[in-house]
């Protein structure tokens, strides 16, 4: 009889002590090995959270980007099988337990998406192209790795691609600080993504991407249904495509 496969999850963490807790706890009963690799720079208690846990294993680590950190993580880890989560993050309890359904059966995929739902100032996200959101993120190793991208990494890959059917939560902006706080450093780093791509810049991509950017998540995904949230997500998206394409202009310029 086969045995049932195994599954390692990785985590990168700065300063996440708020949220490393639960997201942890919310593996507990599914994953079998939990990496959480903590930013060297991190100045709050997040190391010492992550190390009450028998399961985990902490290594402190000098950051290398988004990308190359997670890839560095799930390269230590003792399984094939990855489930990648950000501490802000949590299994829900069907996904745990179709998960642990997973581990019984064979594979011909060597990815599968999940979808995340976001809870933005709030409030669940229902529409405005947030949820379902489904994103790649429990894979074989033998035969993925990330991308190289700066921000909003991704993973590469040849081979099928399985669904998962229960959420991911995802708690993305208790307040608007926080997301200004995430703002400037994204857009600094999607910028220079951009300027890695040979992207030029055009007066048009400060004038009309923000403008439809912000009535496609308003109105043609239904953002309007979401409440003032919906209102105030389309807006700061908007914001976020302007600041990124203004930010590439100065790139190109200096």
């Amino acid at each position: 009889m086969k045995n049932d496969i195994k599954i390692s999850s990785i985590v990168i963490a700065k300063d996440e002590e708020k949220n490393i807790k639960n997201c942890i706890e919310s593996q507990l009963d599914c994953i079998d090995e939990i990496i959480v690799f903590v930013d060297s720079k991190s100045k709050d208690k997040t190391k010492e959270i992550a190390e009450s846990y028998s399961k985990v294993i902490c290594k402190i680590t000098d950051w290398e980007g988004y990308a190359k950190t997670k890839q560095n993580a799930a390269d230590i880890a003792s399984n094939d099988w990855i489930f990648w989560i950000d501490a802000d993050e949590t299994i829900t309890k069907e996904l745990s337990d179709e998960i642990n359904n997973f581990k019984k059966r064979e594979k011909e995929e060597v990815v599968f998406d999940v979808a995340r739902r976001a809870y933005f100032l709030g409030r669940w996200i229902k529409h405005s192209g947030w949820y379902p959101g489904r994103v790649e993120r429990l894979f074989n190793k033998n035969f993925v790795k990330f991308s190289e991208n700066n921000v909003h990494e991704y993973l590469v890959y040849t081979g099928k691609v399985g669904h998962l059917k229960n959420d991911l939560n995802h708690f993305t902006d208790p307040s608007i600080e926080h997301y200004f706080e995430k703002f400037n450093r994204y857009t600094t780093l999607a910028a220079a993504d951009l300027v890695n791509k040979k992207k030029s810049f055009k007066v048009t991509d400060i004038i009309l991407r923000p403008f439809f950017i912000f009535i496609k998540m308003y109105f043609f995904k239904l953002g309007f249904l979401d409440g003032i949230q919906g209102f105030i997500l389309a807006s700061f998206s908007s914001a976020y495509v302007f600041t990124k394409y203004c930010k590439l202009w100065e790139l190109k310029r200096n």
